[in-house]
């Protein structure tokens, strides 16, 4: 008796998703883990980094008695709940949507996926964000920088929005997850809820022609986090009768900068680990809306109620780290997308692989395998340099990343482990650092 075809399409679909037999972030203990603490943080930086609470660090003493007396009744939880900053929250999503629907942008080909299918993605990142500096600008020329503190205001408020948002969505993708024809992540099909739902089931959302995880990449948390800048710097403006220090520019400069690169550089992240290999889940979810916005704004939100002058010596050393920094990072990544495309203009030096594929051995490259993220490091660490050395909190960011960076470079030696085999042992032979060369 034949197969009946409902059976056939099963055992296809098992064999395109197959089940997750290795857990990652040491498996269920350590994601339930992240998905009911890494909120925390976010609160723990706002109150720990604060003008609300004493300081940078407030002395530990009375940051207890200030939580202690402000969380002890239910009214003092409701007060980090903000019905304005939601409703803004909520505005801002529906404005990036239809920033994505109707500004121009390409239609670009991401790479095949193992189904067989090439997902179609419209680029215009950038123009988004460039339309919003321009009404923003327009905003605080007409009304002045006291009209653009909102958001420094209600930056508690925005975390708990943000924070909602983040574990209501991924509840929802990994419900959506569970529709016929989906194709999932490696990743993400353990069938232990706490895990997939951190990891995320399905490789790529879409709604429509709307790719929801590399849409929610680029816009509504990186563009925000511009903005909130810049209400911190409006707020700092007010406090100084309209001017800003030089390390509140420094910090606008470089942040911005990123992101202007980032979005400018949109299609780049096609070829990523995020978009062509994890599922969107809590994990990129959180990191998205919550995480990235609101914890890489420390410096700029440090800097409104603690202004800090460097003069011109501190502002060219600060410059140079930074200009480094972007210069490692920017030609490597540029030495790594012309030879996947086939070009070598400065004559790398590369070793074959049984797969037919080559590796780099020299340039960048040759010093370490992972180059970039050396240069995005040292930008990382230039960012909190404008803040001074008073505090260490301010420096979490480069901590923070160093843990990320590592983690996924990890991450990237297992799977190029699995795709190269020994080819990938004699290639960590030639190149053995990981991120900074001789010592890392």
């Amino acid at each position: 008796m034949a197969p009946s075809p409902q059976s056939t399409d099963m055992v296809a679909h098992k064999k395109l998703n197959p089940k997750t037999t290795k857990l990652e972030f040491f498996g269920v203990p350590g994601t339930f883990l992240l998905v009911t603490t890494l909120p925390f943080v976010v609160y723990g930086l706002y109150f720990s980094c604060s003008e609300e609470t004493g300081g940078c660090p407030p002395n530990l003493y009375y940051l207890g008695i200030y939580v202690s007396q402000r969380f002890s009744n239910f009214d003092g939880w409701m007060s980090i709940c903000d019905t304005q900053a939601a409703a803004v929250f909520a505005g801002w999503l529906v404005y990036m949507i239809a920033c994505w629907r109707f500004l121009p942008g390409d239609w670009v080909e991401g790479q095949k996926i193992r189904d067989g299918t090439v997902q179609k993605y419209k680029i215009n990142a950038l123009p988004t964000l460039l339309f919003t500096l321009g009404v923003v600008s327009g905003w605080i020329y007409k009304y002045g920088p006291e009209s653009f503190t909102f958001l420094y205001e209600h930056y508690l408020g925005f975390i708990t929005a943000t924070t909602v948002f983040s574990y209501a969505t991924a509840l929802l993708l990994y419900i959506y997850s569970f529709g016929p024809d989906k194709l999932l992540a490696l990743a993400g099909n353990s069938g232990y809820f706490v895990h997939d739902y951190w990891m995320g089931r399905e490789l790529n959302p879409t709604f429509g022609s709307l790719d929801f995880k590399s849409w929610s990449e680029l816009r509504p948390g990186m563009i925000g986090w511009v903005l909130i800048n810049i209400s911190c710097a409006c707020e700092q403006a007010v406090r100084r009768g309209g001017s800003i220090t030089d390390s509140m520019a420094l910090v606008l400069l470089f942040q911005g900068l990123y992101v202007f690169d980032a979005l400018y550089n949109e299609p780049s992240i096609l070829t990523t680990m995020d978009i062509t290999t994890d599922g969107f889940g809590f994990m990129l979810v959180f990191g998205d809306y919550a995480w990235l916005p609101l914890t890489y704004s420390l410096q700029a939100r440090f800097l409104a109620f603690n202004p800090v002058e460097l003069g011109w010596g501190w502002v060219s050393i600060i410059l140079a780290v930074n200009a480094l920094g972007y210069y490692i990072f920017r030609s490597s990544n540029a030495e790594k997308n012309d030879f996947r495309n086939g070009n070598n203009p400065k004559g790398l030096t590369f070793m074959e692989t049984r797969r037919g594929t080559k590796l780099l051995t020299s340039g960048w490259w040759g010093k370490s395998r992972h180059p970039n993220y050396m240069g995005d490091l040292i930008m990382a660490f230039s960012w909190c340099m404008p803040t001074g050395f008073t505090t260490p909190l301010t420096y979490f960011y480069p901590v923070y990343f160093f843990v990320l960076l590592a983690h996924r470079q990890y991450r990237d030696d297992e799977a190029c482990e699995k795709k190269y085999g020994d080819d990938w042992t004699e290639y960590k032979k030639r190149v053995p650092s990981r991120i900074f060369p001789g010592i890392y």
